[in-house]
């Protein structure tokens, strides 16, 4: 497992301007959040820091893939993952007070004395919003080889769709070409 100061970012001793990290995530890295609704985990996370006086803006770039539960018929579905994320780093006096009162999710503050600063809960954070809330299959992909055949099988039973000519719409037809 990778250690804590894995993700630890030393930013006292870089000079101003770009500077790039990559961070390759699998299933190790959230054990110690706990079960995942996903499994599987291939990502790699391209992180482009710039440096400023007094600031610094972090580029998150998320990439890779992650088997999750489809929620139409319950089968392992492998998703593609790939989202951006921009972070805004300010220095202060007093960073617990400020971020207590920031209402943007993007504007973070740390103290004037920090040296590092440590990415590995953003990093979990964004693989997560890059999941989708929804996690199925394209409707064209429907009864391919990730589905579970029977029960798509059974969900088609249970809505049936009404037959053309029970439809409430049946005699307005009679008008389309007058």
């Amino acid at each position: 497992m990778a250690g804590r100061r894995d993700f630890d970012i030393a930013f006292v001793g870089l000079k101003p301007g770009l500077h790039s990290f990559e961070y390759e995530i699998d299933d190790r890295f959230f054990e110690e959040y706990g079960p995942q609704d996903f499994n599987n985990t291939k990502v790699r996370i391209r992180l482009e820091l710039e440096k400023n006086t007094g600031f610094m803006i972090l580029k998150f770039e998320v990439g890779g893939t992650v088997d999750v539960q489809c929620d139409r018929c319950g089968n392992r579905l492998p998703l593609d993952l790939w989202d951006d994320f921009e972070v805004l780093v300010k220095m202060t006096d007093n960073a617990e007070q400020m971020n207590e009162e920031e209402e943007d999710p993007d504007v973070f503050y740390i103290s004037r004395t920090e040296s590092h600063l440590n990415v590995k809960n953003w990093l979990f954070e964004f693989i997560n919003l890059s999941i989708p809330m929804q996690k199925m299959c394209k409707e064209s992909e429907m009864g391919g080889p990730y589905c579970n055949k029977e029960v798509l099988a059974r969900l088609a039973k249970m809505n049936p769709q009404p037959a053309k000519d029970q439809s409430i719409w049946k005699d307005l037809d009679q008008f389309r070409n007058e």
